[in-house]
């Protein structure tokens, strides 16, 4: 297989290095936290270069968290083809093992929390449903599992970010150990 950076155009192969740099500077000081010469510095590329490519802020922040949900998907696709047996409840848990490697380093998982946080920004509101569409559409289609069974998949991923944002694993509270209870992150 060809090596994508040598196919790529050179403005594809910087707007590919400008969105990897915007899902990890955006997921260190979020949407409102970052200013576009942040992410121009950590692709190496001039600020102006970036606005060339992404007119505005919020088109930036879109492609980054459309990258996210690619990603996640991928990874629950890899998850689904490694499951002990094809059916719904081993697809289910193996999508979630592969969610819970792929968020181990917290960018990801970064992103799609200060996304729900700018969600009053329209362009963001809509990126990030898509992207929640997109994944529960696949979950739902890929595993074959209920109705019921795919909500509280997503429910369980959404209280695994609560518990690795707010840092629950190690608490010892009541209320935190309840929360976490059963609950193991890499």
């Amino acid at each position: 297989m060809p090596d994508l950076q040598s196919t790529l155009s050179t403005s594809d192969v910087r707007r590919e290095t400008v969105i990897q740099s915007a899902v990890q500077v955006f997921a260190q000081a979020g949407y409102l936290g970052t200013p576009v010469s942040a992410i121009a510095e950590h692709a190496h590329i001039s600020p102006a270069y970036v606005f060339k490519l992404f007119p505005r802020k919020e088109d930036l922040f879109v492609a980054a968290l459309t990258r996210c949900f690619l990603l996640i998907q991928t990874a629950l696709e890899r998850g689904a083809v490694a499951a002990v047996s094809q059916s719904p409840a081993a697809i289910l848990e193996a999508m979630g093992t592969a969610y819970a490697a792929l968020i181990a380093d917290r960018s990801l998982l970064m992103l799609q929390v200060h996304a729900q946080s700018a969600a009053s920004v329209p362009e963001i509101a809509a990126a990030l449903r898509s992207g929640i569409g997109q994944i529960t559409t696949f979950v739902k289609e890929r595993s074959q599992a209920p109705d019921a069974a795919v909500q509280q998949f997503i429910a369980f991923g959404q209280l695994c970010h609560l518990i690795t944002v707010a840092e629950l694993d190690d608490n010892s509270a009541d209320w935190a150990r309840l929360l976490s209870h059963g609950i193991q992150h890499f």
